[in-house]
């Protein structure tokens, strides 16, 4: 009954007061004074559709360079800044009596388990070059061989990675296979969803292109297992990754294609729209859940406010990082569907499973400021949705 309260109360808080953005002499009280919020009340399609209406003319306006900005036009209820915001824990060290066993915490985190786990981590960097470099090097001749060895390598270091977090990670389902025609698609919290699910499997992934050391492990071992790279600045990189998407679920002997619809990290309390282009290949869509447990660290990575290797480093000097995987049920796109609704079903299983909350916003708009063209495309597709739906009752 609790969780039950708590959930309508978050629900109340994304819903604006729409009698607040009307006229006052806009709304009518006949003889037995019925409201607006009455009329809203004769169907809950209607009353989300009014909701997400209000909500996305407030967030369009010119306040997207900074996100933070729209607090003060909208207090409380942003729901679209509350999806990559951080959520530290409650400080629990406030007394006398807890203060020193925080202390004693900080004491084996950082001068216990964290050398430890940098030990962990240089050990299996050492190992895995000792065995990458010659594999990579001198079986030029044996593809097909060293492109096995090659997946082995990359999930040995994966390993080593989670092992350096004291990574508590459980699988559910059935472990993918390399199929032809089969993509999967998964919420993105952090890059480490990759290192999660690669550990398993060698999935070929389509990332962002990063500077530094992590691009330089892009380009070179990374490019061994297939993985896709793309400038989000650059739009021509996505005709190329379109492309190299067709032709990668075709291959027979490709690694399975692992896609992150979201386009960006979501903090793992919500989940933002699905970028349709996993979902108009004709394949089978594999959903994976992810779900990480804050109760020892927040894994979501704040790319705004901290590169990856301050991530990391948060990461390793934490307690450990415990999460679920869920592999579901595969998807087919059901006649006369089309990419977009499909998307937004996948969406909803993923979901469902890992308990997150499914919001209409685009995570676009956390890099860019949308054009007015953009917001009339996106608000004429979701009015004509609405609309699909109100038929549909």
């Amino acid at each position: 009954m609790g969780t039950s309260n708590a959930s309508n109360l978050d629900l109340d808080l994304d819903r604006p007061n729409i009698e607040d953005y009307l006229p006052t002499d806009s709304i009518q009280e006949p003889l037995r004074k019925l409201r607006l919020r009455d009329l809203l009340d004769i169907s809950p399609t209607l009353t989300e559709a009014v909701g997400a209406i209000v909500d996305a003319n407030l967030a369009s306006w010119d306040c997207f360079n900074s996100l933070d900005c729209s607090r003060h036009l909208y207090p409380g209820n942003d729901s679209f800044t509350r999806c990559f915001k951080s959520n530290p824990p409650e400080p629990w060290n406030w007394n006398v009596y807890l203060f020193p066993l925080w202390c004693l915490g900080v004491v084996v985190r950082y001068g216990i388990l964290f050398p430890v786990r940098v030990i962990i981590l240089t050990l299996g960097w050492i190992i895995f070059l000792s065995c990458y470099i010659p594999v990579h090097l001198l079986l030029k001749g044996h593809d097909k061989l060293r492109k096995k060895l090659e997946r082995v390598l990359v999930e040995l270091i994966c390993c080593f990675f989670v092992a350096s977090w004291t990574g508590v990670v459980k699988y559910h389902g059935p472990r993918p296979c390399a199929r032809p025609k089969q993509v999967f698609v998964a919420n993105h919290t952090s890059m480490i969803d990759f290192i999660i699910l690669e550990q398993m499997t060698a999935f070929a992934v389509i990332m962002q292109k990063h500077p530094g050391w992590v691009g330089l492990l892009q380009s070179t071992i990374l490019e061994s297992v297939g993985c896709i790279w793309f400038n989000r600045s650059e739009a021509k990189d996505r005709e190329i990754v379109a492309r190299k998407l067709r032709e990668h679920v075709e291959g027979a002997e490709n690694n399975p294609l692992l896609i992150f619809p979201e386009g960006t990290c979501v903090n793992n309390q919500y989940s933002v729209m699905f970028k349709k282009g996993a979902f108009e290949l004709g394949s089978t869509v594999c959903p994976i859940a992810i779900k990480y447990n804050k109760i020892f660290v927040d894994a979501f990575w704040n790319s705004r406010k901290q590169s990856f290797t301050t991530h990391l480093l948060q990461l390793m000097t934490s307690w450990a990082v415990v999460c679920d995987v869920w592999y579901l049920e595969p998807q087919n796109m059901k006649p006369g569907e089309t990419a977009i609704e499909f998307a937004e079903r996948v969406r909803g299983i993923i979901s469902v499973r890992a308990g997150i909350k499914k919001v209409p916003w685009d995570g676009y708009l956390k890099y860019s400021r949308p054009s007015p063209k953009h917001r009339e495309r996106k608000q004429q597709s979701f009015a004509e949705s609405v609309l699909r739906g109100l038929e549909d009752k």
